[in-house]
């Protein structure tokens, strides 16, 4: 989704968005993904340009029904990312050249990326995108979807305060 004219231009304001069916289409409470795509669309659509790619990459690349399983097995006392070593797969299993391909396609020069995943911003520019700046985008953390933060904060490095994870006082 691109707002403005993206060709040429130098900074442009983008969220790389893995598609989560349970979150972003059926408000699963679990995850704080519907978050982030309303609050990028929110901010792009307050600027002149700005790009959302949406990525088909539903859970952490795992497709949908090892999600589900994955859900399972959460549900049984594993974190998220126990949960996909134990079904076999890397704790992420996305892939970011289709993207660096869009953002070519699109003709932008660089991007600042609205991210709490530094190993997103380090793919990207393994692709050879310009990433000029990680603009956080973190979500308060509910009842249901702290356990999830805090281990995408201990766990897979993402660049979450503590505030925003921790338990309520």
């Amino acid at each position: 989704m691109t707002r403005g004219s993206l060709e040429g231009r130098r900074d442009v304001l983008t969220r790389m968005h893995s598609e989560c069916l349970t979150g972003d289409a059926l408000a699963s409470l679990r995850c704080d993904c519907r978050e982030q795509l309303e609050l990028s669309l929110e901010r792009i659509a307050s600027r002149a340009d700005g790009l959302v790619l949406y990525m088909r990459q539903e859970g952490r690349g795992i497709g949908l029904c090892n999600k589900i399983r994955s859900y399972q097995l959460q549900d049984q006392g594993l974190d998220t990312v126990e949960a996909n070593l134990v079904l076999g797969f890397r704790d992420d299993e996305r892939d970011y050249a289709a993207a660096a391909e869009m953002l070519a396609c699109l003709g932008v020069q660089s991007i600042r990326l609205m991210t709490n995943n530094p190993v997103k911003v380090a793919q990207l520019r393994r692709y050879g995108v310009q990433v000029t700046e990680r603009v956080p985008h973190e979500i308060t953390a509910g009842e249901h979807n702290r356990h999830y933060l805090e281990t995408k904060r201990r766990r897979s490095g993402h660049l979450l305060s503590g505030s925003q994870v921790d338990e309520p006082s």
